[in-house]
């Protein structure tokens, strides 16, 4: 069907409250920046009521920008189920794949008037990284952290001071209890974590913690979910002071 590209309030749009996908603090910033750098270039999907479909961050980032008006799109031919499973197929079908990371070089190279580290190109690349096994054949660019062997607190893993102080906001408000869930796991996404630091307990955790860490996407020692999940994995150094302790 023929889509037509609608402009209506910000107020009028309605999040769908049991949108699964998060929108984390520093995702949202890099929204801001891509509409003030290139406008707002993607449709809000909405249904019926003004229910958004997908755009959640989009809506977030215009009512941070203090945008009175959006782009939208009406899919109001959709079931209710349909829009229930869109939410979830529109959000998966775009972590599917990721970047060759030849062509992902050469294109951020030819990019020179724009600092894309704003929004999220900023990996430092082990240029030096080949397989250890014919399993994967196509060359892979994986970012690492070099562990030093320093001392590292449980405490000092990750940040959760805007968390606590939201988790604060929260419980003191007067909104239903339904509503104070909701707001607490959003509030998870203000948890910074720092991954150098959790290099450096991983290497002198026991094995336990280990497996759980690991289970936890904390970090990853296998290469081939480094290559499916797109995280950062350890270096060998990681191994060597295993050895040495």
């Amino acid at each position: 069907m023929e889509l037509k590209i609608e402009y209506l309030p910000l107020q009028e749009l309605k999040p769908y409250v049991n949108n699964a996908k998060l929108h984390p603090a520093e995702q949202i910033e890099q929204i801001k920046k891509s509409i003030e750098k290139f406008g707002f270039d993607d449709p809000i999907a909405i249904w019926k009521d003004s229910t958004v479909i997908e755009g959640h961050g989009r809506l977030i980032a215009a009512s941070e920008m203090g945008l009175e008006t959006v782009p939208v799109i009406r899919l109001d031919h959709l079931t209710d189920e349909q829009r229930r499973a869109y939410t979830l197929v529109h959000n998966k079908l775009t972590m599917n794949s990721g970047y060759d990371p030849d062509l992902l070089e050469q294109e951020l190279e030819g990019i020179q008037s724009l600092d894309m580290s704003e929004y999220g190109f900023d990996l430092e690349f082990d240029e030096d990284f080949e397989p250890t096994d014919n399993t994967y054949t196509q060359k892979a660019k994986i970012p690492q952290y070099e562990v030093e062997g320093d001392t590292v607190l449980i405490d000092d893993l990750c940040d959760c001071e805007k968390y606590r102080e939201l988790f604060r906001e929260i419980d003191n408000s007067g909104v239903s209890e339904n509503e104070k869930r909701f707001l607490r796991l959003a509030a998870t996404r203000h948890i910074v974590f720092d991954y150098r630091n959790i290099a450096e307990y991983y290497a002198k955790a026991n094995t336990e913690m280990q497996e759980l860490m690991e289970n936890s996407a904390l970090v990853i020692i296998d290469i081939a979910d480094a290559i499916a999940d797109g995280y950062a994995v350890l270096s060998k150094r990681i191994r060597d002071l295993k050895n040495e302790s």
